[in-house]
């Protein structure tokens, strides 16, 4: 049933929080700031700053209230998302529609005036690759995680742009990490919820790939990957020794976790697997962060 025909109990404070998704978009805003600071070529501490994050956040929150409204019927089928606002019943999905523009509005408004054209241009692509082609390949395909991984990955990007005011090699390097980390990330957590996923007609690689062969194979290769991809920032100056050290500790440690999910094939591993994923992205970045402080 769609959730306007549901009656409509009192939405919280919480209700309309939960549509922004807020630890997602927490992780979004951090991963801008270390984008920030590692292009910024001045002083790293200003209203710039808080605009870039303040708008990221704003882009990011209006994407995924959006996504919930596109994502309704599909999120009332499956058990660990029908109790969100919009499948429950308690937000409407026009009201939920206008909560979610006028959160893109004004982050895009806020980065557009005070970071200038470029990272506003990237926070709309952001927004509209996650909507109108993720969002809708997630039922038709298996590939959408690909897909998803790129508006996933440009954050950093959009702060990147905000501080220089121009896409440099590190802009993509920064991309190209967070992008191979999504990979391994997602297979864990689709394996952990495939019953649900295929209960929602979500076309994950877990649903299709029923021994796990090749989701195994899959977050081992993109964490060897990532692996390499994270020493780059070394090359381009961008870490030192305390980084490279980092950067080699944990990418070792996620390629034994996919290794573990490769060998097991089993919840146990997809569990680890995703704490381990959970750990990795914020650890390495922060050792971006600090390197470039």
């Amino acid at each position: 049933m769609d959730a306007s025909a549901l009656p409509l109990a009192r939405a919280s404070a919480a209700d309309w929080l939960e549509l922004t998704k807020p630890r997602i978009t927490l992780l979004v805003v951090f991963t801008a700031l270390v984008g920030f600071v590692t292009a910024s070529p001045g002083p790293r501490w200003s209203s710039l700053l808080a605009a870039a994050l303040v708008g990221t956040g704003l882009v990011a929150a209006g994407a995924s209230t959006l996504n919930q409204v596109l994502e309704r019927a599909t999120d009332a089928l499956m058990n660990r998302t029908r109790n969100r606002p919009i499948p429950a019943g308690r937000i409407r999905p026009v009201e939920a529609t206008l909560f979610g523009l006028l959160l893109t509005a004004a982050g895009l408004a806020l980065l557009a005036a005070l970071g200038g054209p470029l990272p506003a241009l990237v926070a709309f692509a952001t927004w509209a690759s996650y909507l109108f082609l993720y969002t809708p390949l997630k039922r038709r395909t298996h590939l959408a995680t690909l897909v998803g991984a790129v508006p996933g990955a440009l954050p950093p990007v959009i702060g990147w742009a905000a501080a220089s005011g121009r896409l440099e090699p590190g802009a993509f390097i920064l991309f190209a990490i967070v992008f191979l980390w999504q990979i391994p990330h997602f297979l864990a957590i689709a394996w952990l919820y495939r019953e649900d996923y295929e209960r929602g007609g979500i076309q994950v690689l877990p649903v299709i790939d029923r021994e796990g062969v090749l989701t195994g194979r899959q977050a081992v290769l993109h964490s060897v990957a990532l692996l390499v991809v994270s020493l780059a920032p070394v090359a381009a100056g961008l870490g030192g020794t305390l980084y490279l050290a980092g950067a080699v500790v944990l990418g070792v440690a996620l390629t034994l976790a996919s290794l573990r999910l490769a060998r097991a094939r089993d919840l146990g591993a997809a569990r680890f697997l995703f704490l381990a994923s959970v750990l990795y992205l914020p650890a390495l970045t922060s050792l971006l962060l600090l390197a470039n402080l």
